[in-house]
């Protein structure tokens, strides 16, 4: 039987075609007309044209499968339109586990965030019961993954077999677009970052990832959701990690947050009006000084999850944004 997986031209989802590829498998994936595949460019998959919001397109992608991998979403700190959070995130997904569910399919993994359960502060290494305390920072993708997990959980009570899996924060190889997070690497190492936020953070390899997806396809429990994240940092210490493996001197402005907060307003501002994403968002800013600790046993133990030292992890991002022309 085919598997198919959503948003497989992203950096997770590429890692996740990667990995059953490696695999064996036979995958299908979602494509838009406009979408660019570089990451899933010379790969031995089946594309489909299919926008999450379009049930016929919908339908016609899960046809013939056994197994769904829902990778695929509006990921972003702002944007011009902040319904476009709702429309795909929320509304989108509940279309597609809902023809999921119609179609008999055998599992399904849905790819949330570690946004959901929250940010809990430094030091409180809060595991996947803990309470959704987002409201307060106003960020739509953090909201609209929420609400998305409250709408896949009600299919999943309707006799979905569906597992929820919540990554922290994901760096990693071919991170085309770049994502916030390889961004990140890629100012610091660029000597573009001129101070930071401290906070807490979690981070894990993009490829633990999508190794640990398809370990919940076949181990995780129905209706159960899975922390996947590694080690627990404080902003500095990433980025002076950073720096030391990229051979440069690390930002060491802290910027206090009534700052930050001032930045995040005027960059949205700019935003508007160039249409292109602020610097910092308002949103990044409050997330950021909630902080995030996470305690990611339960994958290590139910799932089998192994995991690559950060470290090493950054060795290869670097490596991979020099050789691609991302570092000067």
């Amino acid at each position: 039987m085919t598997i198919l997986v959503t948003g497989a031209n992203g950096f997770m989802g590429s890692a996740v075609v990667r990995e059953l590829i490696k695999n064996g498998e036979e995958v299908r994936v979602t494509i838009r007309k406009d979408s660019v595949t570089r990451n899933i460019d010379g790969l031995d998959v089946e594309k489909v044209y299919c926008d999450i919001r379009d049930k016929e397109s919908v339908k016609t992608a899960l046809k013939g499968c056994d197994t769904l991998y829902h990778v695929a979403a509006f990921f972003a700190h702002w944007a011009p339109n902040k319904e476009l959070f709702y429309d795909i995130n929320v509304e989108g997904t509940k279309l597609l586990l809902e023809e999921a569910l119609s179609q008999g399919l055998e599992k399904v993994v849905y790819t949330s965030t570690s946004n959901t359960i929250g940010s809990h502060g430094a030091g409180n290494f809060v595991k996947e019961d803990a309470e959704f305390n987002g409201w307060e920072a106003g960020d739509h993708y953090a909201i609209s993954k929420y609400l998305a997990e409250i709408e896949a959980k009600k299919i999943c009570e309707k006799g979905l077999p569906l597992v929820i899996v919540n990554p922290t924060l994901v760096i990693g190889v071919r991170d085309y677009k770049p994502t916030p997070s390889g961004a990140l690497i890629v100012d610091i190492a660029n000597k573009d970052m001129p101070g930071y936020i401290e906070g807490a953070i979690n981070i894990i390899d993009v490829e633990d990832v999508a190794r640990g997806q398809i370990l919940a396809a076949q181990k995780g429990r129905i209706g159960e959701r899975y922390l996947f994240g590694n080690e627990n940092l404080f902003v500095g210490e990433f980025f002076k990690l950073i720096a030391e493996i990229a051979g440069v001197e690390p930002p060491k402005r802290k910027i206090p947050y009534r700052v930050a907060l001032l930045l995040g307003y005027f960059f949205q501002a700019g935003a508007r009006i160039t249409k292109n994403p602020p610097l910092v968002s308002v949103s990044q800013v409050r997330l950021g000084k909630m902080g995030e600790h996470f305690d990611c046993s339960k994958a290590v133990n139910e799932l089998g999850l192994k995991l690559t030292p950060i470290r090493k992890t950054v060795e290869k991002a670097i490596n991979w944004f020099r050789e691609n022309g991302y570092i000067k």
